[in-house]
């Protein structure tokens, strides 16, 4: 990457360690075994707990044995609704902008199954476990509802976190009649749950009134207020560590019910106590993509322009609160229509809330889009490619802002060169390989909002030329750990390999959120701004002092290289860190920063990371069998602060929207509202064997305005492209177009 300014006087620049393709910090430590996760953690005295969960959707727990569970000899203390201690705040009163209402045990009824309706506390596992089962619940049960027949259908006022559930732009309807060519597209896009590596687990130690908590955390700075809020203690008494997380995709942002009764078992006890989720717990609790139903019409003058966008999502949430995936606001920034409307329903069943899982709204909404965009450029008879560069936007047509940067058009070109579009045929079922099987090929356009959060961070330059830097953001398996210290390396204006890197406890700076796909600009940019006030303290002290040859030189006359001070307009007068400091006797200097965005630049642009994803499937023609056997992906993000990890970052969500086009559907049986596919050999997601090949193209991209390092996101982009090139490659392959997801054979052979 260009070695160029960042911010200020240009003491530091960004640059000379960030965009290198350095292997991931915390890797040696996973493969030996040596990182610690939560549940890794076992404090003395540690006690075991598991919660006993519901077995039906809806009623009430009609009697719990609970002399059975504590007659057994391991068991310690078993909680329900009847001895529960009591919280500091209601669970309806959510401590945090990301917090939804707990099931904590607060009364006997149920409402998903699932539920945590009691919690065992014993001396191993396995007496915890069998203390569960003892419990023999009974219930009252109640008609389950699961479907969007049965749910309780509801206007929505907001979606995702406080979205406004409608968007109109422009005259959709008086837009759609004046159309030359008009489409309707109807799907379904089903459950889906985040099934992350590592399970939610927590570890709860009581010191007097404070505690200490391992738990894997996406937002460490709004877990401890929201553990806090729940307990009744300052959030300075709540230590919550989360060093390393095998998996988030947004689940592990927000607090659930099973999380805070640990917490209060360990003080009602006075022990540190471990629950670990089992596989088939974490569906319910913790979150999940809801299912929709969406509509769009399109509306299109003779030369395939966009008269008008209407897109509609019916968006399954839970009986007792309020997430809504906004899945129809996929389409409100991307294609250039002079009318455009998007609006959103909910229907209420029995499962757990939902919430953000990896692209919320956009993974969804975007998979209907861009089939729709499809099945409108054949209307037109126009190639797929060409009709997205026909209604190419050249600003936001939700806002009208210019946008910050994109670079759309070199992802369309990068992307179609690689992968070889301009040989596809128009029509369906025209292409076959040497075996028979029918070859289809599609593409879909990437949209992914870049957003900022607000983070802190502190560096400390110490005496022996080495350099400290905390934050706590966390690591949930993308490599945070290794480009974030690349920026604050940068910073600093030292090698990355003489920075120590401190992050994911709470008691370091506020690291943000690691969600959204902003914490590298977020974190990064409080790192980079940490670093470059710890240089900036020791450009004054050097300049400052008649011993030293930058004396003079002024506050904006030296730049940091490699661990030295060097004279803009004379390199030859120079000065190590270790230099100055040791001449003001003294040991260690601080700096500290704010990484936030420019108010002006948030009001005045639109900032959005951009992508292209092409798709090649293989159909059997007889058992109509869809394998993805090509994925190129072409995206534009800004600075890249880590090749090798954002590379990494993009192929893993084009095989996620791999996995939503063709796998992932969460089964609940309506009789009952149980899951039936709690596990991953029901819950299906790609294996090595479903992704043959899967390329990621980096097109580069100067963005201004985004934020000072000029970073966007790559965590989640990937999936946007992807679910509706593989579908509209399906259909470029068989002729039928995919009207629900996961595509299944029976729904091509049925067409």
């Amino acid at each position: 990457m260009p070695d160029t300014p960042l911010t200020g006087p240009g003491h530091v620049r960004l640059g000379s360690n960030s965009g290198q393709p350095l292997t991931r910090r915390d890797g040696f430590l996973k493969v030996t075994g040596a990182a610690t996760f939560a549940a890794d953690n076992r404090p003395a005295g540690l006690l075991h707990a598991v919660h006993a969960i519901s077995t039906i959707a809806r009623g009430r727990v009609r009697s719990l044995d609970v002399a059975a569970a504590r007659a057994h000899p391991g068991v310690v203390e078993v909680i329900t609704p009847a001895n529960r201690p009591p919280l500091a705040r209601d669970q309806d009163d959510k401590p945090t902008m990301f917090s939804w209402r707990v099931e904590t045990l607060q009364d006997d009824r149920v409402r998903y199954a699932g539920q945590p309706i009691a919690l065992v506390i014993a001396e191993t596992l396995e007496a915890a476990t069998e203390g569960a089962h003892l419990l023999a619940p009974g219930y009252a049960p109640e008609p389950a509802r699961i479907g969007f027949e049965d749910g309780e259908a509801f206007e929505a006022e907001t979606v995702g976190i406080g979205s406004p559930a409608a968007f109109v732009r422009g005259e959709v309807e008086a837009g759609l009649a004046g159309a030359t060519v008009r489409v309707e597209f109807r799907v379904e896009t089903p459950t889906q749950y985040h099934n992350a590596m590592e399970p939610h687990a927590i570890v709860a130690a009581w010191d007097g009134d404070r505690v200490t908590i391992d738990s894997p955390n996406q937002a460490i700075a709004m877990g401890q207020a929201a553990f806090a809020g729940f307990l009744g203690i300052p959030p300075e008494n709540v230590t919550l560590r989360s060093p390393f997380i095998g998996g988030g995709f947004g689940s592990k942002a927000i607090l659930s019910g099973p999380h805070v009764l640990a917490a209060l078992a360990a003080r009602m006890v006075g022990r540190p106590v471990k629950l670990v989720f089992r596989r088939d717990q974490m569906v319910g609790p913790v979150g999940h993509r809801g299912a929709t139903r969406q509509r769009l019409r399109l509306g299109m003058d003779r030369d395939g322009h966009l008269t008008a966008l209407d897109h509609e999502a019916v968006v399954m949430t839970s009986a007792f609160d309020d997430f809504l995936e906004p899945a129809a606001n996929a389409s409100q920034n991307i294609y250039a229509t002079p009318a455009l409307a998007t609006r959103h329903g909910g229907v209420r069943v029995d499962l757990g809330t939902p919430g953000p899982m990896r692209a919320p709204g956009e993974a969804s909404g975007s998979a209907a889009l861009e089939c729709a965009v499809d099945e409108a450029a054949v209307a037109c008879g126009i190639d797929p490619l060409e009709f997205r560069l026909r209604n190419y936007a050249e600003t936001d047509p939700a806002t009208g802002r210019p946008y910050s940067s994109k670079a759309l058009r070199e992802c369309y070109a990068q992307g179609a060169e690689r992968f070889g579009w301009a040989g596809r045929p128009l029509a369906p079922r025209r292409m076959r390989d040497g075996a028979g099987r029918l070859i289809g090929w599609g593409m879909g356009s990437a949209l992914f909002p870049a957003p900022m959060f607000r983070a802190e961070a502190r560096a400390v330059l110490r005496a022996d030329g080495t350099a400290l830097v905390e934050t706590s953001a966390v690591d949930m398996g993308q490599g945070a750990w290794t480009a974030l210290a690349q920026i604050a390396a940068d910073g600093l204006g030292l090698p990355v390999e003489r920075i120590e890197f401190r992050a994911g406890h709470s008691d370091h700076p506020d690291g943000g959120v690691a969600g959204g796909s902003g914490h590298t600009a977020t974190a990064g940019s409080a790192l980079f701004g940490a670093g470059a006030d710890a240089v900036a303290r020791l450009a004054e002290l050097a300049t400052g002092h008649p011993d030293s040859p930058l004396f003079g030189a002024g506050n904006a006359g030296v730049e940091a290289r490699l661990g030295r001070l060097v004279h803009r307009e004379d390199p030859g007068r120079h000065e190590s860190y270790a230099d100055i400091l040791a001449r003001a006797g003294i040991a260690e200097l601080a700096g500290q920063a704010v990484g936030a965005r420019d108010p002006a630049h948030a009001r005045d642009r639109a900032m959005f990371s951009h992508g292209a994803v092409f798709a090649e499937v293989q159909v059997d023609p007889d058992l109509c069998q869809i394998r993805v056997s090509r994925l190129v992906g072409a995206f534009a993000a800004g600075r890249i602060i880590n090749p090798h990890l954002a590379r990494s970052q993009l192929n893993g969500g084009m095989i996620w929207g791999l996995s939503f086009a063709l796998h992932e559907e969460a089964l609940h049986d309506p009789r009952t509202g149980r899951s039936m596919n709690a596990d991953l050999a029901g819950y299906h997601v790609p294996v090595n064997a479903d992704v043959p090949s899967v390329e990621a193209l980096l097109v580069h991209e100067d963005d201004p305005y985004v934020n000072p390092l000029g970073v966007k996101g790559v965590g989640e982009i990937g999936i946007t492209g992807t679910v509706g090139a593989i579908a509209n490659a399906v259909w470029h392959a068989t002729g039928t177009r995919p009207r629900r997801f996961p595509i299944r054979i029976r729904d091509l052979l049925e067409a």
